[in-house]
C-alpha cells in the first residue's frame, strides 16, 4: 500500500503478522517493542483492522486474521493461535538485549528461550507474543568471523 509516511520501503521484505485482536496486537507491539503506529484503518467489510507499525527502523503490517471468503476473492490466512503453530521467527536486533527481553516479558510475551551469550558472539533471547509470534530478541556483543564460529559451535557443542 503506498499510504504516505506509511509504506514499506522497495526492495525491503516487509513482515505481515496475521492476529486475532489486532487493536491488542499493536498495543501490545507499542508496550513490548516500542513499536510507533504509521496507518490503522478498519478492513472493508468493517471486520477487523489492518495497521502498519515501525518496528525499529523496520515497518510491518498486522492484519486480524480472514477466513476464506465465499466467492473465493479472499484466500484464507490465519494467525498462529488458530494454526496451533507458526512457522517464522522475527529477529529484532536491539542495543540493550536485557532491557528488552523484560519489557516483552512485562508487556504480556511469554519466555520461551532465556537470554543467554551464544557461541556467535551474540546475547538473545526468545519470547512468544501474546498472538503465537516468537521474537528472537538479540544483541550482537562480538563481530566473529565465520571460522571463529564454527571453531566456537565446536569446542561449545562437541
Amino acid at each position: 500500500m503506498a499510504i504516505k509516511g506509511a509504506r514499506a520501503e522497495d526492495g525491503r521484505v516487509t513482515p505481515h503478522l496475521m492476529v486475532r485482536g489486532g487493536r491488542k496486537a499493536i498495543d501490545f507491539y507499542t508496550r513490548a517493542l516500542g513499536a510507533t503506529v504509521l496507518y490503522e484503518s478498519a478492513m472493508p467489510d468493517g471486520n477487523g483492522i489492518h495497521a502498519h507499525l515501525k518496528v525499529g527502523k523496520t515497518m510491518i503490517m498486522i492484519t486480524d486474521e480472514r477466513p476464506p471468503s465465499p466467492n473465493g476473492i479472499m484466500l484464507g490466512v490465519a494467525a498462529p493461535e488458530s494454526l496451533g503453530a507458526t512457522t517464522t521467527i522475527l529477529e529484532y536486533y536491539v542495543d540493550d538485549v536485557d532491557v528488552a527481553y523484560q519489557r516483552a516479558i512485562d508487556a504480556g510475551a511469554k519466555p520461551m528461550l532465556p537470554i543467554c551469550d551464544a557461541f556467535y558472539g551474540d546475547r538473545f533471547g526468545w519470547v512468544l507474543d501474546p498472538f503465537g509470534h516468537v521474537w528472537a530478541l538479540g544483541t550482537v556483543k562480538e563481530e566473529l568471523t565465520p571460522e571463529q564460529v564454527h571453531e566456537r559451535m565446536v569446542t561449545s557443542h562437541g
